[in-house]
């Protein structure tokens, strides 16, 4: 089938900036990994989180298993993790031996929040994860950070969609004691294809990362010659706790710190276009939008609806009618975890989340990058509206 407007891995367009920065990296980067770029975007992006300690990884993923790890968990403890999110937001932590509960959602948020995570509480609950899906800071994510407190639980926020985001002056990722930035090819910002960062605030636990984050390189302490006993040791950081290999590499690092520059004017253009689109659908009521309650904590890293049809028509009426009428590819996003094979397998198949659940059977998430002309990005909004009016009738 032939698509007029498609789903796309690609999320922006890079500068000559940004291409030079790379090109300077492969022709004068010496290391090529575990250099001066790295240092720099680390320190970058720690003073655009006002001053949190920042580490790059490959990706978000890996920065979530060094935060399962930096937590320790055993198998027995309790992690609360929405049902409804990517896999990559669990899978670290289910690889653990941990029981997962899985949180059902907000039905206005289209995320979790404090009400809910309460109920799921238990003395055997160590951390709660919390993902910023879609682009928008959990309104309640304050409150969270507090229960969590008092609880003496561990906050881990799944930051992957969210990079640009900001509640009450404070970046998404600054409210719980860890976060995982992602800057995979269809993310806001992307460090070719792949990329992440860890952050946290726990200064206790910073001096273990480097050995944990490359195959526990530490120094030797009685070291004779720079040759002598070898070039450098390898220990553990964490009593039982295997290190990794999750270096980010100078050339992404490179890039990072000049696609940061450009951050905010590409958030602006995200929020603008999302802004102009849920305006052209007031008259709608088939499409329910995340309700928004302020602007700036929203990047909207995707466009996504719940469709309330009329007439006996559902969501998979209108993604049909998209496609084959008006060559326009839109998907459905993010299949309830537990509903997934790997889960069942791993009997982590038990959840009570009807609000995911009746979210899912009826999201349309629609093509939305910041490089779609505007051309064509009107013609999606008249041809939504078109389908629903038929839809309609």
């Amino acid at each position: 089938m032939e698509f007029k407007i498609k789903w796309s891995g690609k999320s922006i367009e890079y500068t000559e900036e940004e291409i030079n920065a790379v090109v300077g990296v492969m022709r004068n980067g010496d290391p090529q990994t575990q250099g001066k770029y790295l240092q720099q975007f680390e320190a970058d992006f720690s003073k655009y989180l006002q001053g949190q300690p920042c580490f790059g990884v490959t990706n978000a993923t890996h920065a979530l298993e060094l935060i399962a790890d930096l937590i320790d968990l055993k198998p027995g403890d309790e992690v609360i993790i929405p049902g409804h999110t990517y896999c990559a937001s669990a899978i670290p932590f289910a690889r653990k031996g941990v029981k997962i509960i899985w949180a059902d959602l907000d039905p206005d948020t289209f995320l979790v929040n404090k009400e809910i995570i309460e109920k799921l509480i238990t003395n055997r609950t160590k951390a709660i994860v919390v993902v910023h899906l879609y682009g928008m800071i959990i309104p309640d994510i304050e409150n969270i950070s507090n229960l969590a407190k008092s609880y003496n639980i561990k906050l881990v926020e799944d930051c992957a969609q969210a990079l640009g985001a900001v509640l009450n002056g404070k970046p998404v990722g600054t409210f719980g004691d860890f976060a995982a930035y992602s800057f995979h090819g269809q993310k806001n910002i992307t460090t070719l294809g792949e990329g992440g960062i860890l952050t946290l605030k726990d200064l206790n636990l910073v001096k273990l990362i480097p050995g944990l984050r490359h195959n526990g390189h530490a120094p030797f302490q009685n070291k004779t010659e720079y040759w002598k006993p070898a070039m450098s040791n390898v220990d553990l950081d964490m009593a039982g706790i295997w290190p990794h290999n999750f270096s980010l590499t100078e050339a992404q690092a490179a890039l990072g710190s000049v696609l940061l520059k450009r951050l905010d004017s590409l958030t602006k253009l995200r929020r603008n276009r999302a802004n102009r689109f849920r305006e052209s659908f007031n008259d709608f009521p088939e499409l329910k939008f995340q309700r928004i309650d302020k602007e700036e904590s929203h990047s909207h890293h995707l466009l996504a609806v719940k469709f309330i049809g009329k007439n006996n028509k559902n969501r998979d009426d209108l993604i049909s009618l998209l496609s084959k009428k008006f060559g326009i590819q839109a998907i459905v996003q993010y299949y309830p975890l537990y509903r997934y094979d790997l889960f069942k397998k791993m009997n982590l198949s038990d959840a009570d989340c009807p609000e995911v659940d009746n979210f899912f059977d009826n999201m349309i998430s629609l093509p939305f990058h910041i490089w779609l002309s505007d051309i064509d990005f009107d013609y999606m909004i008249e041809s939504v509206q078109k389908a629903i009016l038929e839809l309609r009738s």
